[in-house]
């Protein structure tokens, strides 16, 4: 938005232990090295699946904190510390760091990356400490001048993409904010170099690609997304102060156009870091956030004096701060951390894997089992065996359920069913892949009443893999009660 600079096993010693202390301590230091080791297990491994990221392959979002620009002497680099994450993650529930290290910020004498290597160093303290708590940690290249870095770029994404590829807490975001520059002749080439030399290393860790005019123009980069990588998400950057309706529209467009977000700068002032606390605004990017399962971090962990910083003057840079440390900002980020829905139970990738391949045709979705939606209701179903169903549908409402993969074991020929109600006809909705292109075309036929059901069919071919489904509505004046899956 701004330039925020302004404004394994253990290996014990083969000895008799002489006295119940000194076994007594052994215990105890046994209990410790657990502790470490529980607090170091691998976090839900990140995919994405249409316009949605998943954790574990269940549809999720986490939520946290950005700290402020690393650079040398701009005053937030106190607190990149490993206790100050470890604080985030105990006292504010935070789930989620970034690590906003600034690269050329300031020319010569700003202390950024580009003229002071330190900044590396305070990152990976970041990185480090995220890892060590559970926590989801962004690698953030952070300026607004990428494409001018390129070689330095891929330099420095290599090294952490050696360094750290095989941690699924890992993502990388390789530009922050891109200003007015085109998506398809600035950004999207610069992406693609990036994203090549991260994925020569680490085929599969989430990579966040900037979009134009500070992070805003995500529905211009889902007219031309990248391609041939897979685990790409945009970054959508908002102050509530300043960003309403208009830009939430416009991530409307680019998640209906199939393209996954990631919020990894938000803050509830304004765009230039000043002002108060916009509440209404706030909780409405809040609502959005939840019901489009968009993981976030605001900015920022900083004791600057201006509206974005999370703490007041003098707090200090290894956390415990009390409510009394914490500004509007800080207070508000808190709860909406602390307060974030918890990642779902996960299994073991195997595990989930083998669960999957277990998925047998034909196989029923009940329409109110959409794991995201627009614009429907749900109510009680007058259809053979009850239960719930959709109505109230208008043209452009939809439904996702990105949460029910279904693993299709041959490419061929499929019959997608629809159970379905309508007074007098003439709705009709695309069946597509959640997030991503259209199967096919589905006319509703009039039934006479609402309380009236018959199922109708359409004939898609799907290619072998794992699919997840959504209906999107073309005209509306129809009921739906579920869909089946069946090969032909």
């Amino acid at each position: 938005m701004y330039k925020k600079f302004l404004n394994k096993g253990l290996n014990l010693p083969s000895r008799v232990w002489s006295t119940p202390l000194e076994l007594l301590k052994l215990v105890l230091g046994c209990c410790f090295i657990l502790q470490i080791a529980v607090a170091q297990a691998d976090v839900p491994a990140l995919s994405v699946s249409g316009n949605k990221v998943l954790f574990g392959g269940q549809q999720a979002s986490v939520a946290g904190n950005s700290f402020f620009w690393s650079n040398t002497g701009w005053g937030g680099e106190k607190y990149y510390n490993a206790q100050a994450v470890a604080w985030l993650k105990s006292d504010w529930k935070s789930t989620l760091v970034r690590a906003a290290m600034g690269v050329d910020e300031g020319g010569a004498t700003g202390g950024g990356y580009l003229v002071d290597a330190s900044n590396k160093t305070r990152l990976m303290a970041v990185v480090d400490a995220a890892i060590a708590n559970d926590m989801y940690v962004i690698i953030d290249w952070h300026t607004h001048y990428a494409e001018l870095y390129q070689s330095q770029s891929i330099a420095f994404f290599q090294e952490m993409a050696t360094k750290y590829g095989a941690k699924n807490n890992v993502i990388y975001e390789i530009y922050n904010e891109p200003l007015a520059v085109s998506w398809t002749g600035v950004v999207k080439p610069y992406a693609n170099a990036v994203i090549a030399a991260i994925r020569a290393i680490d085929p599969d860790n989430l990579i966040v690609v900037g979009t134009p005019n500070w992070s805003q123009d995500v529905d211009v980069a889902s007219t031309s997304p990248i391609t041939g990588y897979s685990n790409i998400a945009y970054t959508l950057h908002f102050y509530a102060g300043s960003h309403g309706a208009s830009l939430r529209t416009k991530a409307q467009t680019a998640l209906n156009n199939g393209i996954a977000l990631f919020v990894t700068e938000w803050g509830s002032v304004n765009a230039d870091g000043g002002g108060s606390v916009a509440v209404s605004e706030a909780a409405a990017w809040m609502t959005f956030m939840k019901t489009n399962h968009l993981s976030n971090a605001n900015w920022s962990i900083n004791d600057k004096a201006e509206g974005a910083s999370a703490l007041v003057a003098g707090a200090s840079g290894t956390g415990g701060w009390v409510s009394s440390q914490l500004t509007a900002s800080g207070a508000q980020a808190k709860d909406n951390t602390y307060n974030w829905p918890a990642l779902p139970a996960t299994t073991s990738s195997s595990a989930a894997a083998s669960s999957l391949a277990a998925t047998t045709l034909p196989k029923t979705i009940q329409a109110e089992s959409f794991t995201a939606m627009s614009g429907i209701t749900v109510g009680t179903c007058s259809d053979t065996g009850g239960g719930q169903s959709i109505g109230y549908i208008d043209s452009n409402d939809w439904l996702s359920y990105s949460g029910i993969p279904v693993v299709i074991a041959t490419s061929g020929s499929y019959k997608i069913s629809f159970r379905v109600s309508s007074l007098s006809g003439g709705g009709s909705f695309y069946l597509q892949e959640a997030g991503g292109p259209n199967y096919a075309t589905v006319i509703v036929p009039g039934t006479g009443s609402w309380d009236t059901w018959t199922t109708i069919s359409v004939d898609v071919n799907l290619t072998a893999g794992t699919r997840t489904f959504g209906i999107n509505a073309i005209t509306g004046g129809w009921n739906f009660n579920w869909f089946s899956i069946a090969k032909n």
